[in-house]
């Protein structure tokens, strides 16, 4: 399946990509263009539009794209998941980086990764992705240990 998205990705739009491959479509195909082009390209691609006003997995009541995704694909019950839901939110939403203190480390590495390879939005996937998947691991092994404490 095709999705489509904004270009120069940053923290939701690169986090997204590795949720969807690891959890919703393995062979995800993900397509990055202007930002006013995104729903014509997504109709004319039979592609899903994601973090773009307008699209369901977007920001939709209070909600950054990765947690809509989640809700849409019932991958909330996986608490892994939900504990790194609130670090991408934190990272994603200016707002709200007070809520998650990792959320202002993943927000520097995302932004690092694209001062490092510019709008090469594919490239920031194949980078960032080990990342992400450390990332769930660690929150794996925290909620483990924290239910270890209990």
């Amino acid at each position: 399946m095709k999705w489509v998205t904004r270009e120069n990705a940053k923290v939701d739009r690169v986090a997204c990509p590795w949720l969807i491959r690891r959890f919703v479509d393995p062979e995800a195909e993900f397509l990055f263009v202007p930002a006013d082009e995104v729903m014509t390209i997504a109709e004319r691609e039979r592609a899903v539009p994601y973090d773009v006003p307008g699209a369901e997995l977007g920001h939709v009541d209070g909600r950054c794209s990765f947690e809509s995704i989640l809700l849409k694909y019932g991958l909330a019950g996986d608490p892994a998941l939900a504990e790194l839901a609130r670090i991408v939110h934190a990272a994603d939403i200016a707002t709200d980086v007070e809520t998650a203190l990792e959320g202002w480390g993943l927000k520097a590495i995302a932004h690092g990764f694209s001062l490092l390879v510019g709008n090469d939005d594919h490239r920031k996937i194949e980078l960032e992705s080990p990342m992400y998947d450390a990332l769930y691991l660690w929150c794996r092994h925290k909620l483990a240990e924290f239910e270890d404490e209990r």
